[in-house]
């Protein structure tokens, strides 16, 4: 007779998400418990060593950006980062996020002598390994740090990582704004729960039909930080996202709060936490509005693919590969990449003719 199995060993991020929820008297705002989630120290998604970045399942990732399907990319971007070191007279990068350094690794390349120091700012140090092996070749000139420095010059990039900032969710049920949390229930399962909320969507939901969103404050507050620290140069965040008239719509009901875990989509948080992505999709007004009100100028605002065609990405792709120039098609077709994500510039000193927006600005739709 074989001796009874043992009990499965518990999961330590389930039982840090549990002791959040019993400190918080029960009830966990969402946003915390995202941030949990995404980046509790060696235990939330961005923070233990999953592979994450890849372009297909069988790599063990989740899923794949766009510097990571083709250095095309990185390449447009530097046109507009050049631009940007030399109008500010600045000689820093400073990416946020920068998961595998691909788009560090084509910007460096790119830019050559242009960039005296690259800094990247990433909570992540299993990525931060990852990073420092693929960027061994640039020496000394790369630098990783926790935070952002008291004052700073030079041009700051950032490809998906706004929607990665944790969110609250706003839930309006007959009538009624509720903020929605997370509960442990029954046999300690994570469940949502809704408590009312003075909280509202910045701009009102036409209709009384139920109602499931997001509200943005850490990006805001991000971008607010960035503006106070900023003192020359420019920024510019490549991701998916709406201006306010779009993402608050009456018919988008259901918000746009999404998971991804092997390179398939599921709108769960609760399930499996630190094991998938979580994003939702940003808003653009709300970078837009905290950008001005905080002192910097909004530079311009396209889609990805105006964006990458006004910095010369069709001549860059001249003599590309079949594979490179496939991926490209990805990154501006309408029905792909091109039109769902979009690109804001914003600068320290006045408003300038950015290259990335020449043509097909949409900064009159913010």
């Amino acid at each position: 007779m074989s001796p009874p199995s043992a009990p499965p060993a518990p999961d330590p991020l389930q039982a840090l998400l549990q002791q959040a929820i019993a400190r918080d008297g029960g009830w966990l705002p969402f946003d915390r418990y995202m941030a949990l989630a995404l980046y509790a120290p060696g235990l939330g998604y961005y923070a233990h060593g999953s592979r994450k970045f890849g372009t297909l399942p069988s790599s063990g990732s989740d899923f794949v950006t766009a510097p990571e399907m083709t250095p095309l990319f990185g390449r447009a971007l530097a046109r507009q980062v050049a631009q940007a070191l030399e109008h500010s007279g600045t000689d820093e990068v400073w990416e946020f996020g920068a998961g595998s350094g691909a788009l560090a690794a084509q910007l460096l390349d790119a830019l050559g002598e242009r960039v005296r120091r690259y800094v990247i700012v990433d909570l992540s140090g299993a990525l931060r390994a990852r990073q420092q092996e693929r960027l061994a070749a640039w020496g000394d000139r790369v630098h990783w740090v926790d935070r952002l420095p008291e004052a700073l010059r030079g041009v700051v990039v950032g490809n998906e990582v706004l929607d990665a900032m944790p969110v609250k969710l706003l839930h309006r049920v007959g009538g009624q704004w509720h903020e929605r949390g997370v509960v442990a229930g029954d046999g300690g399962a994570l469940a949502w729960a809704d408590r009312p909320t003075g909280l509202r969507p910045p701009v009102e939901v036409a209709g009384d039909h139920d109602f499931l969103t997001e509200i943005h404050p850490q990006a805001t507050a991000f971008v607010r930080t960035l503006a106070d620290r900023l003192t020359a140069g420019a920024a510019f965040f490549l991701d998916y996202g709406f201006p306010e008239a779009e993402y608050w719509h009456p018919q988008r009901h259901m918000g746009t709060l999404m998971c991804h875990e092997a390179h398939r989509a599921d709108p769960d948080p609760l399930q499996r936490p630190g094991r998938k992505d979580i994003t939702a999709h940003v808003d653009f007004t709300g970078i837009a509005v905290a950008a001005q009100e905080s002192g910097l100028a909004v530079l311009g605002y396209t889609s990805q693919a105006r964006f990458l065609f006004n910095c010369g990405v069709l001549a860059l792709a001249q003599g590309a590969s079949v594979q490179d120039t496939a991926a490209l098609q990805k990154l501006v077709g309408e029905h792909e990449m091109g039109e769902l994500f979009k690109v804001i510039g914003l600068a320290a000193g006045g408003w300038w003719d950015a290259l990335g927006f020449a043509e097909g600005d949409r900064t009159d739709r913010l």
